[in-house]
């Protein structure tokens, strides 16, 4: 397997998520940022949270699967979300449960971050997803 998760003993639990990723492969997949945009460029699930996080996270799936991956090649995410505030927890983890089955990610998750900005690329934009995915 090119990709091996794992959280060691000591580090903070519970999280949805393991806090180290090993990599062994030579192919380096870097998806930039996903946003909440249909192929055509259209805005999806405008003031929704949970709705932009399930778009992005499967545009982001696109993008993988366009270089030969998925989710389980995944070492690391990286999520930029709108005016953060440890309330928006909740719907932050509903749009990723909304398409966790669907887009096959692992339980936990990879390694992550959500780093609160106070906008993204448009005002209608709440949330950003970054992928990096290695493959042998």
């Amino acid at each position: 397997m090119t990709v091996k998760l794992l959280t060691p003993e000591g580090m903070f639990r519970p999280v949805p998520y393991h806090h180290v990723s090993v990599s062994t492969g030579t192919r380096h997949i870097h998806v930039a940022g996903q946003i909440a945009r249909d192929g055509e460029g259209d805005r999806v699930a405008a003031g929704d949270l949970p709705g932009q996080m399930a778009q992005a996270l499967r545009n982001t799936a696109r993008g993988l699967a366009g270089a030969g991956a998925g989710f389980a090649d995944v070492v690391r995410l990286r999520f930029f979300v709108t005016d953060w505030e440890p309330e928006k927890y909740g719907e932050f983890m509903a749009g990723i449960e909304r398409v966790a089955e669907e887009l096959g990610m692992p339980r936990p998750l990879p390694p992550l971050s959500v780093i609160g900005v106070d906008y993204l690329f448009e005002p209608d934009v709440l949330v950003e997803v970054e992928a990096y995915a290695v493959l042998d």
